[in-house]
């Protein structure tokens, strides 16, 4: 089995420091702040636009709407949770999968990955905006903070795609490390069991970043879940 360093120690998300591990990648401490960081990322019509949220009068909430109860947002959002990781946990086509060590290919999982980030994609976005919907008809102040939740989604849009379509090369690098340690090692047992162990512990390691992946996309909407709680 490939032995990865732990040389980082650094603070961030499960999924960068997880990645940093697999792909024995060294990620410093940043040397600027949040807003410095974040600040890069938006362009200027994304600025105006947040300047716009947060200096404007917030809308005025439609009369009544501050008695409506969160419970069914948030048995949403914990059914989708559930829907999401199950997929994850039971990804059958991953578990089937049994190539032999030396002729192992990374598509299939590579395919399996970016599937599975789709769906997450899919199925998160319209949970978010339903979330914004509600926030905006509770109060003034909740309504600005979905507009403003609104503009930042669409500002930080793009480099997020990136990043995460980034992921599954930096799992690449570790199923090919794991494959040519395997190869690696002479004299196996005739029983076949140990030439799939390291796709197996490849599979674990696979399943364990698209946790990681799930909780991070799921952020923003605990975010505003969290402020439909305060509300009620």
């Amino acid at each position: 089995m490939a032995q990865v360093s732990r040389r980082t120690a650094f603070t961030g998300s499960t999924l960068t420091r997880l990645l940093a591990r697999l792909a024995d990648i060294h990620v410093p401490e940043p040397r600027h702040g949040f807003a410095d960081r974040l600040s890069q990322w938006l362009g200027w019509t994304d600025a105006i636009s947040l300047s716009g949220v947060l200096n404007g009068s917030p809308p005025m909430a439609p009369a009544g709407a501050g008695s409506v109860r969160g419970s069914s947002e948030q048995d949403e959002c914990i059914r989708l949770r559930g829907v999401l990781a199950k997929a994850i946990a039971d990804d059958g086509s991953l578990a089937a999968q049994k190539a032999q060590p030396d002729t192992a290919d990374f598509a299939p999982y590579r395919r399996r990955y970016v599937a599975r980030q789709q769906t997450m994609e899919m199925a998160i976005g319209p949970l978010r905006e339903r979330l914004r919907a509600s926030l905006a008809a509770r109060s003034p102040a909740l309504a600005q903070l979905a507009a403003m939740d609104a503009v930042m989604e669409h500002a930080l849009n793009e480099q997020e795609y990136r990043l995460l379509a980034t992921v599954p090369g930096l799992l690449e690098k570790h199923f090919r490390r794991l494959r040519q340690a395997h190869q690696a090692v002479p004299d196996e047992p005739e029983d076949g069991a140990p030439q799939v162990a390291w796709q197996d512990q490849f599979r674990k390691d696979m399943q364990a970043v698209l946790f990681a992946e799930l909780e991070l996309r799921l952020e923003p909407v605990e975010g505003l879940l969290e402020a439909l709680r305060k509300s009620s």
